[in-house]
């Protein structure tokens, strides 16, 4: 086993839309930031990985074209996930871990702006008995809320300090998309309200990972990626309970999340009531800070909103604030596909 880290980390500000940007644009100014904070170049890295979807470019292989803005020349090492970019993370730390690399570039960006959001991402439905229907994400949501406030597993107000807890902690991150107080609203899909819900916006984020010695060499406090696992649910909406997330507590179970506890939890919960279900299935105290950076109700650039989650994370180890976290990122409707690792300082590792 290698011990790997994170050690640089850079993100966009997140806008609601960024017509006179390509997703280029988008990019280039984060992957330029963390090379800085490196010191290296692109076709330095063992590997380079990506997420994105084609989906919301609405054209095929638009990866290719960021990749373009990479640079591919000379020849380098590099793979594409069509998944939110923290399993982008999670190839490249296998790729280190066998030993074919020793520092990985991974990137990922989502311009959701010019599209439907919540009509692309039924999408991601079982095509034959849902997809036709067209439930959209937020009716799902909403579904899964109204589940959980049936079996007495939280309340309005809870959810309401939820949301205003989240923008108000969003106030100290210059890159969030929301912050301050949460407008009243009206009721999206019952019983959700605008503030339980993220916003649609454009960003994009990168992170370096690197192994052992090389790690130390670049970063004065890596964050070591301590354990990482994903898991998923049953496709069919019909057979889960949603007020669960059995799929998240095994995945912290083999990323060693209970073995000791965390200080912080950055957290991919889009929704209010997605957080009270990831709170139990992590056993998450009122100790733990959750989403000290505002979280996806802040800023949810989609398939960069989870590897935020670990740079977010990973920068709280990095500048002391953290000693151990934990990370997690979720794709798919109702939180059906979902990731955790867990990071620490070196104090803690020693």
């Amino acid at each position: 086993m290698r011990d790997v880290a994170i050690v640089a980390f850079a993100q966009s500000p997140h806008r609601r839309r960024t017509d006179e940007l390509s997703e280029v644009d988008l990019l280039m100014p984060v992957l330029h930031q963390v090379l800085e904070t490196t010191g290296l170049k692109a076709n330095e890295f063992g590997f380079t990985c990506s997420g994105s979807a084609d989906y919301l470019a609405g054209r095929a292989f638009s990866f290719t074209m960021a990749l373009d803005g990479v640079g591919a020349h000379p020849p380098i090492s590099e793979s594409h996930v069509e998944m939110d970019g923290a399993w982008a993370l999670y190839e490249a730390w296998v790729k280190i871990m066998t030993g074919e690399a020793d520092t990985a570039l991974v990137y990922a960006y989502g311009k959701s702006s010019p599209g439907q959001v919540r009509d692309v991402l039924t999408r991601q439905l079982d095509p034959y008995y849902l997809a036709p229907l067209w439930p959209d994400s937020v009716s799902l949501a909403a579904l899964q809320a109204q589940a959980l406030l049936d079996a007495g597993r939280t309340d309005r107000a809870a959810l309401t300090a939820i949301a205003t807890r989240s923008r108000t902690d969003a106030i100290a991150n210059p890159y969030a998309q929301l912050t301050g107080d949460v407008p009243a609203g009206d009721l999206l899909v019952h019983p959700l309200r605008t503030g339980d819900c993220p916003p649609i916006g454009d960003g994009a984020a990168a992170v370096v990972l690197a192994a052992g010695d090389t790690a130390r060499s670049l970063c004065a406090r890596p964050a070591w990626i301590r354990g990482i696992d994903h898991r998923i649910e049953a496709h069919a909406l019909g057979v889960r309970d949603l007020t669960d997330s059995p799929s998240t507590r095994l995945a912290a179970r083999h990323a060693g999340a209970f073995e000791r506890p965390v200080d912080t939890a950055e957290l991919h919960a889009p929704f209010t009531s997605q957080e009270v279900i990831l709170r139990n299935a992590l056993d998450l105290g009122d100790d733990v800070r959750v989403n000290p950076s505002g979280g996806a109700l802040a800023a949810n650039p989609i398939m960069a909103a989870g590897l935020i989650r670990l740079g977010e994370a990973a920068v709280r180890i990095h500048r002391g604030a953290s000693d151990r976290a934990l990370a997690h990122a979720t794709s798919g409707p109702c939180l059906q596909q979902n990731l955790v690792a867990v990071l620490e300082g070196e104090s803690a590792h020693g």
